[in-house]
């Protein structure tokens, strides 16, 4: 449960047609169930309790948090905290799977024996498998009342002088592009910016390929000025109102356009002259993190330059992997950086300590242990309701269902993680549940679960099933967050301890093993698949037992293993001692508990190469980590992002 929730009237502007005033177009854009929506504004933000789990240097200003938008705004509200910039790149209802490549590292215990080979990586020998991160997959009407909730939370949390940018694509820009006509005002709304890349967006049979994004760009009030940045042009004669430069070259300055092509000079507000790229690409080499959704940072060293002046703070509540944060300190700007996913938070975290910037680390109390993301919980959550099963006859409403000896089969309801307005359990949702889930429910039917996050007045929820269920099933509330937190899904690490270094022996990760099995066996089966009907490309159109047959051998696991190898097959094989399967380790020498205080730490990147307090080097781990002052505690991340803290003894 929150702790409270922050007071906030959304202050639209009247004479719109979407969420908040009725008018004669509201017709058209009315969306299903959307009194639950305008009442949770009304009730306010929740806050929840909130966590500073790590401090990396000194500067308050700078957050990282993990939580939802709604939660993290209604932190900084309560706070007096406001920002000055907004730069959000949300999902863009895409309909489509992010997954992360989880890669492998090179075994330590090898490392003297390659240093000594001057053996070079072979990047062809990187080893990988795919891990779910989120899901882009929303109804549009639950999407645009989700993102009118952040927007409306946004706003209450924007100085009076600040603007915001709102980063889309084709899927779903135009209608937001509406919504933000509704909470900012058409009036204040500045440009569409179209941000156009030339790799991707294929195109498809009937249409043109989509090769660009809209950024939509919005004032506060009429208290934003544009921060005016000029490019420069140099002439090869003398033109009127042209300047020469102390080469005597001519030039002229010109408000930057997104016309030109190429390199060119760019004036910055201090006189600074730099060379850049009119239009910014992901610097493969230095700037791609793996992350789906990855922006360039080129982009938003413009957008940041253009909205804001240094000492401000710039916010991104959709932070991915960390580049509004990242660039906005390089530009000497305070940052916030919000995101759900704790793989977000590490990637920036990690990202903003290479840049030498300082902050804070905060987790939103939200009572929901998302391990690493919504997707993980969501699947997870399926084996640890004990006696939990798929039931065919039940809709869709239903994650499955249990069997009890006295009441037969009982339905079983847990809220969407992936759907941010199942999340309060409250009169409107429970009048969901009464009047479309439980009367298409099986007659024999007596009891459901119905499991729950967060709920608004549980006493005055009860006293609504009473006087509203209308059906002979009983309803039995459970509080999802018990069920969580008996979860605990810590790695093993053995090591020795001597007065300079640890030297790690041991890792066990169970849950990395059982990801690992499963692509094996998966690969395993494809490529049975391909060499049965390699090899029997003319058996398998004979007739239709041939073809049965073919089947059963396909799921056959026995089928020969030497075929495999002929096609030089490589399941991923992890050593004895697991360290492989380590991304980074710290040492807290400061605390034995609370805050975490990162005072030596190495992260091993995908190519096995070690990073070593923040600075990269060329070598490869060696299996130890070094010290100057005893360490209390020590933190290990595996390569999926999964973190276990262990005391020291």
């Amino acid at each position: 449960m929150p702790i409270k929730y922050i007071s906030h009237v959304p202050n639209t502007v009247q004479g719109q047609a979407v969420l908040d005033n009725v008018v004669r177009t509201r017709r058209i854009l009315k969306y299903r169930d959307n009194e639950r929506v305008f009442d949770r504004i009304k009730r306010g933000l929740p806050l929840y309790e909130v966590d500073k789990i790590e401090s990396v240097g000194n500067n308050p200003k700078n957050l990282v948090i993990r939580g939802e938008c709604l939660s993290a705004c209604a932190y900084l509200k309560d706070k007096g905290i406001k920002v000055d910039l907004v730069y959000i790149d949300p999902p863009f209802a895409s309909g489509a799977d992010y997954a992360k490549k989880v890669y492998i590292r090179r075994n330590p215990k090898l490392a003297e024996k390659i240093a000594k080979a001057e053996e070079q990586l072979d990047l062809a020998e990187l080893r990988a498998f795919e891990e779910k991160m989120y899901g882009d997959i929303w109804n549009k009407e639950d999407y645009l009342n989700w993102m009118y909730e952040n927007l409306v939370a946004i706003k209450s949390i924007m100085n009076d002088t600040a603007s915001i940018y709102v980063h889309l694509d084709w899927h779903i820009g135009h209608y937001v592009k509406i919504l933000m006509d509704e909470v900012f005002g058409e009036d204040n709304f500045l440009n569409e910016i179209v941000w156009f890349y030339r790799s991707g967006g294929a195109s498809k049979e009937g249409s043109i390929a989509r090769k660009h994004d809209a950024i939509y760009f919005f004032k506060k009030n009429e208290n934003f000025k544009i921060n005016t940045i000029y490019e420069r042009q140099y002439l090869e004669n003398p033109f009127m109102g042209s300047k020469q430069d102390e080469n005597g070259k001519f030039y002229v300055d010109t408000i930057l356009t997104d016309t030109i092509n190429g390199i060119v000079n760019r004036v910055l507000p201090d006189g600074k002259i730099i060379e850049y790229n009119t239009r910014p690409v992901l610097n493969l080499s230095t700037e791609r993190l793996d992350y789906n959704t990855q922006k360039p940072e080129g982009l938003l060293n413009i957008l940041i330059e253009i909205a804001s002046k240094k000492g401000m703070i710039v916010a991104d509540f959709f932070g991915g992997s960390g580049v509004t944060a990242k660039v906005a300190h390089d530009l000497k700007r305070n940052f916030i950086h919000v995101d759900v996913g704790l793989n977000s938070i590490q990637t920036v975290r990690d990202r903003l300590k290479l840049a030498q910037a300082e902050f804070d680390i905060f987790d939103v109390k939200d009572g929901v242990a998302l391990f690493r993301n919504p997707i993980q919980t969501m699947d997870k959550l399926k084996t640890l309701i004990p006696g939990l099963h798929n039931q065919e006859d039940l809709n869709s409403f239903w994650i499955g269902a249990l069997n009890n000896s006295k009441l037969g089969l009982v339905p079983v309801y847990i809220p969407n993680l992936l759907d941010h307005s199942t999340k309060v359990l409250d009169m409107p949702f429970m009048n969901r549940i009464l009047n479309e889930a439980m009367p298409d429910l099986p007659e024999n039917i007596k009891q459901v679960i119905i499991y729950y996050i967060d709920i608004d007045d549980e006493n005055q929820l009860k006293n609504f099933i009473k006087e509203y269920n209308n059906t002979n099933i009983n309803i039995e509330l459970r509080d999802l967050k018990i069920v969580l937190d008996e979860v605990v899904l810590n790695d093993y690490l053995e090591y020795e301890l001597n007065h300079t270094e640890i030297i790690c022996t041991k890792f066990i990760s169970d849950r990395l093993m059982q990801k690992i099995d499963e692509y094996n066996q998966k690969k395993v089966l494809s490529f049975n698949k391909k060499l049965l009907f390699e090899n029997n490309s003319d058996r398998k159109h004979e007739n239709s037992i041939d073809a049965q047959n073919l089947e059963s051998e396909l799921n056959d696991d026995a089928v020969s293993e030497k075929k495999l190898n002929k096609k030089n097959y490589t399941p991923i094989e992890i050593s004895e001692h697991g360290l492989e399967l380590i991304e980074m380790i710290s040492l807290d020498c400061t605390n034995t508990d609370g805050i975490w205080q990162s005072d030596f730490e190495i992260k091993i990147d995908k190519n096995s190469f070690v990073c070593v307090n923040g600075k990269k080097t060329k070598e490869f781990w060696n299996g130890k980590i070094s010290y100057k002052k005893k360490p209390f505690r020590l933190k290990v991340r595996n390569i999926a992002g999964d973190e276990t803290i262990i005391n020291i003894i």
